[in-house]
């Protein structure tokens, strides 16, 4: 599996409608959608995306993130 390899990366939270769970979207800096997940699990395959050992970081923001801001990812 080939490793992306980002400058900067951008979060932003999906409010999911009755069946449909909370997504988290990570995206490049071109916006350009490089992972999805849901919210209430934690992120497959973290060091594909530079994020390996700081998943409880991450988890920690997913939690304080609001629904539909996009905001730059610095954890």
């Amino acid at each position: 599996m080939k490793e992306v390899i980002l400058s900067d990366m951008y979060i932003i939270k999906v409010k999911g409608k009755a069946k449909i769970p909370n997504y988290i979207q990570l995206r490049d800096d071109n916006f350009v959608l490089v992972a999805y997940f849901r919210a209430d699990r934690p992120i497959k395959n973290p060091e594909k995306y530079g994020l390996e050992g700081k998943e409880e970081k991450l988890r920690e923001l997913i939690d304080l993130l609001p629904f539909g801001k996009l905001q730059k990812l610095e954890i």
